[in-house]
């Protein structure tokens, strides 16, 4: 359920201290416009603790929230000392966590960092996050106390303490303000040596009236030469630190989400409360002027609710609508987001402008995009078995990707040894890569946070290839689910979670339970708990999978259907032999096109739903239990455009991430997939070449200079088959 005001708040600043122990000089609270620090008080009251803790659980039960986020800050919230800190987040966890999940962390300069302090953030899992700007030249450049003495030691004697094994799962990461005049490579290695779960590299808090320092390098973007310069040793080191700022710009180069508030477009989802119980936008708009980020809202007066429509939090929820007219027009703008809403305030606009740091984030943007293009020719554009060759290729890098994150735990490293032995013997690796290739375990080993849960997901499809290829096996991993799904095999229901071990022996598994219980499960057949796959032959191509169980199936724009029951199935099976051979009468040599749909699993959606691919463009096919076989088989030519367009742009880069190229590829696309429609008025089907026509023309313009030789020769195959004179580009 959304907010009336717009996007739901997920999350919460609380400011528990109001004072600080160091005097860092570009400090956004204390050195900037905004005063009312002064006037407020040092320490959180516990009623001010415990209404904010109700209003949070109201808001969150009202609109139905699945998790909060609450961020313990300051000042210097360890200023407030544990004892407080413990009845905070106590109150926080008997009044929020009783009605949603709760995330709770606490962001300090790491000075007064103790044992004491750490065994409250263990007990209530609190994650810690340090501000620590680099080596000790660059950290105390800025970051001394109030008699000017260098903090370095002791920030890195609390980096030390969240490095012990009772403290290193709350270690949280580093937040590094940069300064473009500290070298920063050795910043970077510095902060790595470490070794944090994550770094974010901050941009100081400036505005076009105080505008941010420019260095001594005379370069007009400044701080994109700083941050490449580290992208280039992240990416050399195979980025094996997590860098949000990074992070965010390839996840929406690659058309994701923005993962952090200074870059992107996603709407804004935090609220702030001082320590007197004020309601405060964000922080940062304390660089602005006094008062900036006031609501005149409290927490003994108001909502959650009331905060969430405040014009100012409304107008850093807008997207592109709420960004300036220049950042409109900016090829970047998705990325960048229009920069901090903060950075772009001037007293004669206001918040009408671009960030003031707009010149290094466009350059940033596309220094990165730039960098990450892959501009050779990949085969597969013309050939569907290189194709599927590249996309397998893929499928083993993140594999190797998630053993470097994971090898040292040894349920991983036992799945690692089997998938090794699996992939070197020619009579299992076919299997394996069948069963890696299918499109929901894509998608989990992508998006499942690294650990337990993605070692359980990639051990089933090692038990899965193993069945398939009648090869002994013997796995052993902790199922933190009671549903167990082999991909491409079936589902089995656990009576309870736990350590659960299997053995695979001339094409029958066996699985011991939790509490010592035994199955032996025999290829499709059924048996207790064990509920096969369902294999459909249809006309034209292999036998489909009807895969309603797994777990990941619920991936498409759609309700995923329930498990269906032998009559629901057997009708939905009915349906898409029905379609199949439609498509085949219509069309008998469809399935040997380039561009047919591959798709070798179908999960039944709600009725009403239609037929579409996955959200997640892994090539995954949805139909509704009620769709009609006609118009199954009217849209899988369409689909099956759409789909290979994502197989390519997952095996390789057909632009320069980010650019026009890669819309007009896409309309070109999706407008011959709308001409060639069946059934269709010639005028609609005329108006849709028409589209592919103009995006095509514009590719062969300018835009052709972003395209790499994959998609330019995509191009070539589209404006041949469009009927489009010849392009620049060829």
């Amino acid at each position: 359920m959304k907010d009336p005001a717009g996007n739901p708040l997920r999350q919460l600043v609380l400011k528990i201290h109001s004072r600080c122990d160091l005097a860092c000089d570009h400090c956004y609270v204390y050195e900037h416009a905004d005063r009312s620090w002064e006037t407020r008080p040092r320490v959180m009251a516990e009623e001010t603790a415990a209404r904010t803790a109700r209003r949070l659980a109201d808001y969150a039960l009202l609109h139905q929230l699945e998790s909060v986020s609450v961020i313990l800050h300051g000042g210097e919230p360890l200023l407030a000392g544990p004892a407080r800190i413990r009845a905070i987040c106590a109150e926080l966890h008997s009044t929020v966590g009783a009605v949603t999940d709760l995330d709770l962390a606490v962001h300090t300069n790491g000075v007064q960092l103790s044992r004491r302090h750490l065994d409250v953030f263990a007990e209530f899992d609190v994650r810690v996050g340090i501000s620590l700007d680099g080596d000790r030249s660059a950290n105390d450049r800025h970051r001394l106390d109030r008699r000017g003495r260098s903090s370095y030691d002791r920030v890195l004697r609390a980096v030390g303490l969240l490095q012990t094994p009772e403290y290193r799962h709350l270690f949280g990461g580093l937040l590094c303000t940069v300064d473009v005049d500290n070298d920063p490579l050795a910043v970077h290695e510095a902060l790595t040596a470490l070794d944090p779960p994550r770094i974010d590299y901050l941009l100081p808090h400036s505005t076009w009236d105080a505008p941010p320092p420019r260095g001594t390098s005379g370069s007009p973007v400044p701080y994109a030469d700083w941050l490449l310069t580290v992208f280039d040793r992240w990416l050399e080191e195979g980025q094996k630190v997590p860098v949000r700022t990074f992070d965010s710009v390839l996840s929406t180069l690659r058309g994701g989400p923005s993962l952090t508030e200074a870059m992107g477009l996603a709407p804004t989802e935090l609220a702030v409360v001082e320590t007197d119980g004020t309601y405060e936008q964000a922080d940062s708009l304390k660089v602005a002027y006094d008062g900036a980020p006031a609501t005149g809202y409290d927490v003994f007066r108001h909502g959650f609710d009331e905060f969430a429509r405040h014009p100012g939090v409304r107008a850093r929820q807008l997207g592109i609508e709420g960004v300036a007219d220049t950042c409109r027009r900016c090829p970047v703008v998705q990325s960048c987001g229009g920069g901090l809403y903060a950075h772009r305030y001037s007293g004669d606009r206001m918040f009408d402008n671009p960030s003031v740091f707009c010149a290094d984030l466009r350059a940033l943007v596309e220094g990165i995009a730039e960098r990450i293009t892959e501009r050779a020719h990949l085969p597969g554009v013309a050939d569907g078995s290189e194709l599927r060759f590249a996309q397998l290729r893929r499928d083993r890098e993140l594999l190797a990707h998630l053993n470097e994150r994971l090898a040292g735990d040894p349920d991983w490293d036992e799945t690692w040894r089997s998938l090794l032995r699996l992939d070197a013997d020619e009579r299992t690796a076919g299997h394996l890569d069948r069963v890696m290739a299918h499109s929901h375990v894509r998608a989990s080993l992508a998006q499942t946070p690294v650990g337990p849960e993605v070692t359980a997901r990639v051990a089933a499809a090692a038990v899965a290839a193993a069945v398939h290829a009648r090869s002994p096996l013997r796995l052993s991993w902790i199922q933190h689910d009671r549903v167990l799904h082999l991909p491409t095999l079936g589902t089995m229901h656990l009576p309870a979670t736990g350590r659960i071990r299997t053995e695979v022996h001339d094409g029958r598994w066996t699985v011991s339970l939790p509490g010592g219980d035994r199955l032996t499960v025999d290829g499709n057949t059924p048996a207790p708990g064990w509920r096969p796959t369902a294999r459909i032959d249809v006309p034209g191509r292999e036998p489909l999978l009807v895969d309603d169980a797994d777990p990941w199936r619920d991936r498409f724009d759609a309700q995923a259907a329930e498990p269906l029951d032998p009559s629901a199935l057997a009708a939905f099976a009915e349906r898409l032999r029905l379609a199949h051979r439609i498509r085949s009468q219509r069309d008998p040599g469809w399935s040997d096109e380039l561009n047919a749909l591959r798709a070798e699993t179908v999960t039944p959606l709600a009725p009403g739903s239609g037929v579409r691919l996955d959200a997640d463009g892994l090539g995954a096919l949805g139909v509704a239990l009620d769709a009609d076989p006609a118009a199954v088989a009217g849209e899988l030519p369409r689909l099956g455009r759409r789909a290979r367009l994502a197989d390519l742009r997952r095996a390789t880069d057909l632009n320069v991430p980010g650019s026009r190229a890669g819309r007009l590829l896409t309309e070109a696309v999706e407008a011959l997939a709308d001409a060639a429609r069946h059934g269709q008025p010639a005028e609609e089907a005329e108006r849709a070449r028409a589209r592919a026509e103009s995006a095509l023309d514009e590719l062969a313009g300018p835009a052709a200079g972003d395209l790499t030789d994959t998609g330019a020769a995509l191009a070539k195959e589209l404006r041949r088959e469009a009927g489009v004179p010849r392009g620049r580009r060829d």
